[in-house]
């Protein structure tokens, strides 16, 4: 098994912050009314990349009760809703989950949508018994990021939160626009020395596993690959206001994505997998402006394409940009900021004999969640 990295390393609705201090106060309030506003592209870009580091992976489905709702599966190549003829590994996937007391939207005023949708994780986990990993699309940390691998918050807002056991397997990672804020990630492009989320041991569960702040990692023995890409710089004109360094957070994001896309493209090229997973904080629906890169996800002869995307806060395939005959999900419910509709909950992967990914996602009642 093999992972490479690159060498650099909500939203319909807008938010509003309960905060405990005049500057949070100032500071949140912006973010929120930012990240009310509509979409905008960035120009186009393409980049350049090169490193390398290693890994490996895992199944699952939950029964349904008074807190969970399953819904109809997705996959490039099952009928919908029939199950794999065989499955032989599996995943979770998860984004904008990390809950915080002080800053928060109104929709979401205590942990208990994040708990119940952690639990029900857990649950799921067990019941499969072989999950090998999950993926996490960002915005871990709200609202602004962990500033090193000491910070009380992995404790606080994930070690405390997920059980033992959903964290015995790697948390396959990204960074979403609010990680960045207090990071010192977003000012440099030296990413092993200043990225406080970038870990490069697989066995280190401790903290995610991110060797990069892009990078690929190959499962040959199961004709699989999984593509993580940095694309923060789609959000830079609101996110880097908060950052540590305002006037140049937009250079060092773009160079970032640049590397991303380098990264991308070249493993379309010469991947050999016949099934891949792309997966980074936003969806499909945020990059109308590279339709070479929706062109791949969308068109790419012999294989399936499965991607995952966060951001806006909720699980489902309906509201990203289509890449049919591929599958693209926004994962964004995961209970950490608020609710753009009433699916919260998270997405399970199932991986075939030959690879094949087959999708679906885990919802929890909305009385959980957001108070609908």
């Amino acid at each position: 098994m093999t992972l490479v990295s690159s060498s650099t390393a909500g939203h319909d609705d807008v938010y509003r912050g309960h905060l405990t201090s005049a500057l949070l106060l100032c500071g949140t309030l912006l973010t929120l009314c930012l990240e009310g506003c509509s979409n905008t592209d960035s120009s186009d870009v393409a980049g350049n990349l090169a490193g390398t580091v290693s890994f490996q992976t895992s199944s699952l489905f939950l029964e349904s009760s008074q807190d969970v709702m399953n819904e109809t599966s997705t996959s490039n190549d099952n009928v919908e809703g029939q199950e794999p003829a065989r499955r032989v590994s599996s995943f979770l996937v998860i984004g904008d989950w990390g809950w915080d007391p002080d800053v928060h939207t109104q929709q979401l005023l205590s942990r208990s949508c994040q708990e119940t949708i952690a639990d029900t994780m857990h649950a799921k986990f067990e019941e499969l018994g072989d999950v090998d990993f999950v993926i996490n699309v960002g915005d871990s940390f709200y609202p602004n990021g962990v500033s090193s691998q000491a910070d009380p918050q992995w404790d606080t807002k994930w070690r405390g939160v997920y059980s033992k056991k959903l964290r015995s397997v790697p948390w396959f990672s990204v960074y979403g626009n609010h990680d960045y804020f207090v990071d010192k990630c977003a000012c440099s492009d030296d990413t092993i020395n200043d990225c406080a989320q970038v870990n490069s041991d697989i066995k280190n569960l401790d903290f995610f596993f991110m060797p990069n702040t892009s990078y690929y990692y190959t499962h040959p023995e199961l004709d699989l690959e999984i593509i993580a890409l940095e694309m923060n710089f789609e959000w830079a004109s609101r996110s880097c206001l908060r950052t540590l360094c305002p006037n140049e957070c937009s250079k060092f994001l773009k160079s970032k994505q640049l590397a991303a896309f380098e990264l991308f493209y070249e493993r379309m090229k010469v991947s050999k997998a016949s099934n891949i997973i792309v997966f980074t904080h936003y969806p499909t629906d945020y990059f109308g402006a590279y339709p070479d890169f929706l062109g791949n996800l969308t068109t790419s002869p012999g294989r399936q394409i499965t991607v995952f995307g966060g951001h806006r806060h909720n699980v489902d395939t309906r509201s990203v940009t289509s890449i049919a005959p591929n599958v693209a999900w926004v994962v964004g419910g995961g209970g950490g900021w608020g609710c753009d509709g009433n699916e919260q909950g998270f997405v399970v992967g199932e991986i075939g004999p030959k690879g094949d990914v087959h999708t679906s996602p885990v919802i929890v009642s909305p009385s959980k969640c957001c108070g609908r």
